[in-house]
């Protein structure tokens, strides 16, 4: 007889295959996603900090109106758009003819630099990888390539190992003294 797959809880009973269990459930593995870690937040702080001491990021937002202009630009006759998705490309122009990039700039620059910060030292690393994916995401539908299709790949992957990519970093402290907000209040009833 086949064994029940769920129980009278309706949790699903199936076990994480092997490969799954060394790299997202075990520290074995933790020196692996050290390293991707601290290169991904050298690359989101490095990124960041350019930004933030540049004033046409962060005092007038000229740099990312200038980014934006060139993504919603109009093609020539039978040349592909830089944006192809057309909700996309509306989203970005109602910021651009908002002025939204004065404010923007500068909210892209120091969250650049509060990502990579929160993965160089290995803090809150689930939360960080997904806000630095996101970034990498709209990097990638306002249609620029260069490393931000490899930058969330590594995102999503630090993303599926939050519990341990942090083991040797803050999280590894941080994260039993804080615990998890679905944990909150039932930490009694565990055994």
């Amino acid at each position: 007889m086949a064994a029940r797959m769920v129980d009278q809880r309706g949790d699903v009973l199936i076990p994480d295959p092997p490969i799954a269990h060394l790299l997202f459930a075990t520290t074995r593995l933790a020196w692996l996603w050290a390293i991707l870690r601290v290169y991904l937040g050298y690359t989101w702080l490095t990124s960041g900090w350019g930004k933030a001491t540049n004033p046409a990021w962060v005092e007038t937002g000229e740099a990312l109106k200038g980014f934006w202009a060139r993504a919603v630009a109009i093609p020539a006759e039978g040349a592909r758009p830089v944006i192809a998705v057309d909700w996309y490309r509306g989203f970005i122009q109602a910021l651009l003819d908002s002025g939204s990039y004065t404010w923007f700039a500068k909210l892209v620059a120091y969250g650049e630099i509060a990502i990579g910060i929160a993965l160089v030292i290995g803090a809150f690393v689930g939360i960080a990888a997904f806000f630095g994916g996101f970034m990498n995401w709209n990097f990638i539908m306002a249609g620029t390539a260069s490393t931000n299709a490899l930058l969330f790949t590594i995102a999503i992957v630090l993303m599926l190992a939050w519990k341990v990519a942090g083991w040797y970093g803050v999280d590894r402290f941080l994260l039993p003294r804080v615990g998890t907000p679905w944990m909150w209040g039932h930490e009694q009833q565990r055994t």
